[in-house]
């Protein structure tokens, strides 16, 4: 029995209490404009981008060891729930707020969803209510930290974590989000593409599980002798499953309507995925290994990752390519971190950062204003200028990813600290932080 903290209950008992004084009461819902298809579509969409979240519990759950199945599930299933709140506060103001700059929104703007109902459409998705872009654009955000708990998955104190997601959602995910997608973001005016968020979710996520692998250090069993299997690879596949389908909504749900680009963007993304699943056990098979379930899956989500800033700008044929690369490139950088005393436990860096990186790069080859008239042209069809923005793109947003989360590792080691002590380690965090016990074979 721990003792109580009354504290985390009466935040939550206050902004409740903050609520009903600050109601945002509607005054005039606008309806001019709104198309009933688009609008159908993106409710569509929007619970499926939802339902990913679900999809990574699985996938990353399934490859922890038995002891940490349900630890590392609900960090991904607390995120729904802490980062929703969150957005509905003050995320959605600090990502699509008036721009201060260019670098992130007024927090009044939309503070406690004030004017989000009544709102007219956002400038980018005319055809919908605002109420569902914001509640689109906030599925992003609760996947986003969901995805860092890899990279320090059976060894982070479960409240620490949830400290760490609050700042890291204020820091760095919401003002990524103003740069990329916003019309007065810095990196949209230069003119950086980024569809569905390859740079804004994946790349943030991959730099902050790389500073997080790092200042957390290494498991006590890892570098050992002993392997430790996954805990059920079914779990993994499921996982997979989910993460596949609702990334239709990811990518698809980007183009904000029900039109071709949609159809487009929908596409690529499933023939991405299809080609570095294949791509990263066939590698598999070019170093020695045997196929495996778990090694289609990895890359599986590997392409879907690559493929998600580029999906509404690139063709079907070149999202095979994109698929290919991202695969071998991952499943090399994934086996170098193993030779290595970084332990990325899940290889959060190398799939999502790395992964991340190379969509990034193609589609500043390959982006056509042909697929998508918003796009310029790529590289790969004369354009060197696209490219060249987007290597500083890279370099500008990894910079801030990584320095920024580890800063904020650190204050949040300052509050709680972030690792287990040995003791709750090698008892296993299912127990440790929850008192809770997977029943194998149940």
């Amino acid at each position: 029995m721990q003792k109580p903290n009354f504290i985390p209950l009466l935040l939550l008992l206050a902004l409740g209490l903050l609520a009903t004084f600050m109601p945002a009461l509607p005054t005039t819902i606008v309806t001019e404009g709104i198309n009933t298809g688009d609008t159908a579509w993106m409710l569509c969409a929007t619970a499926l981008v939802l339902l990913m979240t679900p999809g990574l519990a699985f996938f990353y759950g399934g490859m922890v060891n038995s002891k940490n199945v349900i630890s590392t599930m609900l960090q991904s299933f607390v995120a729904m729930g802490i980062i929703s709140l969150l957005w509905v506060v003050v995320g959605f103001s600090l990502a699509f707020g008036t721009s201060l700059g260019g670098f992130v929104g007024d927090p009044r703007t939309f503070f406690l969803f004030k004017g989000v109902l009544d709102g007219k459409p956002w400038a980018l998705a005319p055809t919908i209510p605002l109420m569902l872009f914001a509640f689109f654009q906030m599925k992003f955000a609760i996947i986003t930290p969901a995805l860092i708990t890899g990279s320090i998955a059976e060894r982070i104190n479960f409240k620490s974590y949830i400290v760490f997601i609050v700042l890291f959602s204020l820091v760095v995910y919401a003002p990524l989000a103003h740069w990329v997608w916003h019309p007065e973001g810095f990196l949209f005016k230069l003119g950086v593409l980024d569809f569905a968020g390859g740079t804004v979710v994946h790349m943030s996520a991959g730099w902050a599980a790389l500073a997080s692998a790092l200042y957390l250090k290494p498991r006590k069993a890892h570098g050992s002798s002993e392997v430790v299997q996954p805990a059920n690879i079914p779990f993994v596949l499921l996982g997979t499953g989910l993460l596949w389908f609702g990334w239709f909504g990811f990518n698809a749900g980007s183009a904000t309507a029900a039109n071709a680009l949609a159809v487009s963007a929908f596409a690529t993304t499933n023939v991405a995925a299809s080609a570095a699943g294949l791509a990263w056990i066939l590698f598999d098979v070019a170093r020695g290994k045997k196929l495996s379930a778990l090694g289609f899956c990895i890359g599986a989500v590997v392409g879907l990752v690559a493929i998600t800033p580029a999906s509404g700008f690139v063709t079907v044929p070149v999202s095979i390519f994109i698929g290919v690369i991202a695969g071998i490139t991952s499943n090399f950088f994934a086996h170098i971190r193993s030779k290595s005393r970084l332990d990325d436990t899940l290889d959060v860096f190398p799939c999502h950062g790395v992964g991340g990186m190379v969509g990034l790069i193609m589609t500043g080859i390959f982006a056509s204003k042909a697929v998508n008239s918003a796009a310029v042209d790529g590289l790969a069809y004369g354009g060197t200028t696209l490219f060249l923005k987007h290597l500083l793109s890279l370099v500008l947003v990894s910079a801030f990813a990584f320095g920024a989360s580890f800063v904020l590792l650190k204050i949040t080691d300052l509050i709680t600290p972030l690792r287990v002590s040995e003791e709750e380690e090698l008892q296993g965090l299912d127990i440790s932080q929850h008192e809770e016990k997977l029943l194998v074979g149940a």
